[in-house]
This record gives C-alpha cells, sequence and structure tokens, in this order.
C-alpha cells in the first residue's frame, strides 16, 4: 500500500485525490489517500450559496470546455446532465466608457476584433484610435525569439495602439487575471496572439481568418467572450465539490488540519507531515495543492532553492459582493450578461456580473442577481476597505452607471486574500526552475493555478498531472 497526503483540499486537491482512486481501481492497486485541508471546508475558493430562493456564488460561477479536462471530470462523474449553459440572449458584455455602458463589439475577443464592422462601429473608440488599432494591418512583425517574454500591455501597444490598451485590453484582462498588464506575460497568459503574430504577421488578418473557420454560433451575435463555451451547474459550482467530496472515503478527508512543517527522509523519499493539532503522519509521497507562498514556507527546510522560487509568485486579492434587488428598481435594461470598467475611469468596480441574466435559476422571477468584483493588482486599496465601506463604494458605482438608487434587498461581500496568481513576466522560466527543483524530489509534486494556468480546467488537470505522477511510483510502504 503507497500512502499519499493531499494537501489542501480546493478543486486542485479534490481532483488529485479523486484521480489516485480511479487510478487505484483500474490498475488495481491500493493507495491510501489521506486530504488535509486547513480550513472548515472544502472546495477553495468554489462556494455556493442558497439564500431564500437566490443562489450566490461567491467564486468561480463556471468553467470553459475548450479546456476539456473539467468537462471530462463531470463526464466520469456522471454530472453531465446537471451542466447548464449561458442563456442563448443578451450574449454580450459592456465596457465602461465616460461613465456609460457601451456594448463590446461583436467578435471582439480580448485584444482585437475578428469581425470589422462592428468595430468601425464602436463607440468605445476613438477615430484615432481606431486609426492607430488599423496599423496593426500593415506592421511587420515584432521579434519572433521566443525566449523574449513580453508583457501584454507592450504587446498591445505595439499592435494596436495606447488607447487599445487602456480602453479594452486593460479591462478585459483585469476581469480574468485582476492583473497588472504592464507586468502580466503575454506568453504565460495569452500565447495564441504570440502565435497569430508569428505565422500571419498581422493579429487582426489572423483573427479574421480563424473566424471564418470557428463556429458561426461562437461569434454571432456576441461579444467580450465566446459564451457557448462557458458551462456551470443548475445548483452552482458547488455541484463539482460535492460530488468530488462523496466520492472520497470520509476517514481519508481531514478539516480544520493544517499542516505546520514537513521532514524528508532522505534515504527512503519518505515525509513526515505535521499538522496543527500536533499530529504527525508519514507518508510515502506528498501533493500540496495550496497558494506557492504557503508551499513556500512548507519547504523551506527540505529545498531553500525551491522554497524561494515559490515566494518569487505573487498574487492579487479580490473580493465579490452578491446584491439582490426588485429587478423594476434596475433602471437599466440589463440586455448582457455584465460590464468591465477600465482603470483609467477611476471607479471602485473591476467588474460586475449580471448573474441572473447569464445562467438561468439564480434569482427568482422579477428579481435580479448582480455580482461586482473589486481589489485585484491595480486597486488593493479597496480590498483593504471594510465590508460597509467596500459596500458603499461599489452602491456608488452601480448607481451611476446602472440607475439604482434603491438599497439592495441583500448583498453579501466575500474575501478571497492573496487568492489569485500573478503571471508576471518571466513566469514560465521561474516555473521552469520549480520544475528543475522538483526533480531532485520524486516524491514531491506541486500543483495548483499558480503554474500553468489560472481556470477550473487548469486546476484539475494540474492536480491529475500529479495524482499520476505519483501513482507510478514505485510501490513502496510507509513505515
Amino acid at each position: 500500500m503507497k500512502r499519499i497526503i493531499i494537501i489542501g483540499g480546493g478543486i486542485t486537491g479534490l481532483a488529485a485525490a479523486h484521480r489516485l482512486l480511479e487510478l487505484g481501481k483500474e490498475n488495481a492497486r491500493v493507495f491510501e489517500v489521506t486530504l488535509l485541508e486547513a480550513s472548515s471546508r472544502l472546495g477553495g475558493t468554489i462556494r455556493t450559496e442558497r439564500r431564500d430562493e437566490f443562489l450566490l456564488e461567491h467564486g468561480p460561477d463556471s468553467f470553459i470546455s475548450e479546456k476539456p479536462e473539467a468537462l471530462d471530470l463531470v463526464n466520469r462523474l456522471g454530472l453531465e446532465s446537471q451542466l447548464i449553459e449561458t442563456n442563448s440572449e443578451h450574449r454580450r458584455s459592456f465596457i465602461v466608457r465616460n461613465g456609460r455602458l457601451r456594448p463590446v463589439p461583436e467578435g471582439f475577443h480580448l485584444l482585437g476584433p475578428s469581425r470589422l464592422w462592428p468595430f468601425i462601429t464602436s463607440d468605445i473608440f476613438s477615430w484615432t484610435g481606431k486609426a492607430r488599432m488599423a496599423l496593426d494591418l500593415l506592421l511587420p512583425r515584432g521579434n519572433t525569439n521566443q525566449n523574449i517574454d513580453e508583457s501584454l500591455a507592450q504587446f498591445v501597444r505595439r499592435r494596436f495602439g495606447r488607447e487599445a490598451l487602456e480602453r479594452m485590453a486593460q479591462p478585459m484582462v483585469a476581469g480574468i487575471y485582476t492583473a497588472d498588464p504592464e507586468r502580466l506575460s503575454l506568453r504565460a497568459t495569452m500565447p495564441r496572439f504570440l502565435e497569430i503574430e508569428r505565422t500571419d504577421r498581422s493579429v487582426i488578418l489572423g483573427m479574421l481568418k480563424r473566424a471564418g473557420t470557428q463556429n458561426k454560433a461562437e461569434t454571432n451575435g456576441t461579444s467580450g467572450a465566446r459564451y457557448s463555451l462557458f458551462l456551470s451547474f443548475a445548483g452552482g459550482m458547488q455541484t463539482l465539490v460535492d460530488e468530488l467530496s462523496l466520492r472520497l472515503p470520509p476517514a481519508s478527508v481531514q478539516l480544520k488540519a493544517k499542516v505546520t512543517s514537513l521532514q524528508l527522509d532522505r534515504s527512503s523519499g519518505g515525509w513526515t507531515v505535521n499538522t496543527e493539532s500536533g499530529v504527525s503522519i508519514r507518508a510515502d509521497a506528498i501533493c500540496i495543492a495550496i497558494p506557492t507562498y504557503a508551499a513556500a514556507q512548507l519547504l523551506q527546510e527540505t529545498d531553500l532553492n525551491l522554497s524561494q522560487g515559490l515566494k518569487s509568485i505573487s498574487y492579487a486579492s479580490t473580493a465579490t459582493v452578491n446584491l439582490a434587488y426588485h429587478r423594476e428598481d434596475l433602471p437599466h435594461s440589463l440586455d448582457g450578461f455584465g460590464f468591465v470598467v477600465p482603470f483609467i475611469e477611476k471607479r471602485s468596480l473591476i467588474a460586475c456580473t449580471f448573474s441572473s441574466i447569464k445562467f438561468p435559476g439564480r434569482a427568482p422571477s422579477e428579481y435580479v442577481l448582480l455580482r461586482a468584483f473589486v481589489g485585484g493588482a491595480l486597486q488593493p486599496d479597496m480590498f483593504a476597505l471594510d465590508d460597509v465601506q467596500t459596500l458603499q463604494r461599489v452602491r456608488a458605482d452601480l448607481r451611476m452607471l446602472l440607475g439604482i438608487e434603491k438599497a439592495p434587498l441583500f448583498n453579501e461581500v466575500t474575501r478571497w486574500p492573496r487568492s489569485m496568481p500573478q503571471y508576471e513576466i518571466g513566469h514560465q522560466d521561474r516555473v521552469e526552475r520549480i520544475d528543475n527543483h522538483l526533480v531532485q524530489l520524486p516524491t514531491l509534486k506541486l500543483a495548483g493555478n499558480a503554474y500553468r494556468g489560472a481556470g477550473i480546467p487548469d486546476c484539475v488537470r494540474s492536480g491529475e498531472q500529479a495524482a499520476d505522477a505519483l501513482a507510478s511510483l514505485p510501490q513502496t510502504r510507509s513505515r
């Protein structure tokens, strides 16, 4: 029997634990899996709450099917019948300009247009801004040396100009990574745009060419994102966490079990895991699926250089604010899924999702559920406010942008301190150095959203790959 300890009970750790049980059944091997979670619940930032007839998401509200790992897991769990897509109507988003919500042009995806006419007629950009963006059609390729890491801001300014960065790229990226585009690595986050430039020279021409081969249902009438690719569950994202939890033997999960230190037996490769309650557990191998700053603390005695590498990955803090209203109290038509706010607008919000418009079953008829986002790398001062101040600032923005004068029926502020890893310039090199240190520690695997993708499918893939690697180690027995 191989004893494997997983530290961290977010979606990554749950996926790793579940995968080990799957592998044990497939290969007729027995793994003694123990999952240690410091808090009183599983799921990490995935947290769904029922309040009266409202369904509140405090963390991620969906996952993307384009990356197959999460959907594959859902199918193996038998949850496919509970999946829901975004509502077929109003599949578009808005960007704030001069205090007003302006529709993102149809076919505009993150950094550039895949359809020309909606872009030309959009009032998000000035005519000089559009002319500068059109220069992309004529500009030569940039430096094709793939070893040079460029920030997203540098890339957008180089191809499309300053206005495109400030009015579109920055708020779109903030809605995904809560990041500073001046520090965000394009190669680590959106390498497809570099590949488009390399193969097609012009990003716009490359996007137009690719749009011709995409399913029209993904592009026609949509803006800002391909909303047909976003999936959730009728009962919220907690459905995935709950099902994974049910598949694990109850004795294998320990809550309120914070790990305080690790000791490696270098002769056998085994580990001793010590918890805050004074319990010590021996293991043949471990998977650490917690933020890198916490993993660094646990590993500083085992490998100081590895610990320092983990500390080099920075994080941003964010908060979500769920607000419920009578529909009649919102003057705005809510004919979209939400909006993002450019930093240059000097607002308190990063973005706001119209939750009950985006997915069915989030609010009773005659009511609306909104979800606002604050904080991030560019506005840490907003995260530092207390809940009362945060709500005041959020409501002030919603009053100006959506015309909401009345108080919400209820509101809930949820804070996620140091939850969003920042894929800053040089990120892939940092991860490669971390991997090089791990070669000397074969019975240790690191997994999570800080390495090779921050979305739920990325976390599932990371956890399952760690499980595959640990399961393939030579069979031993912990003492």
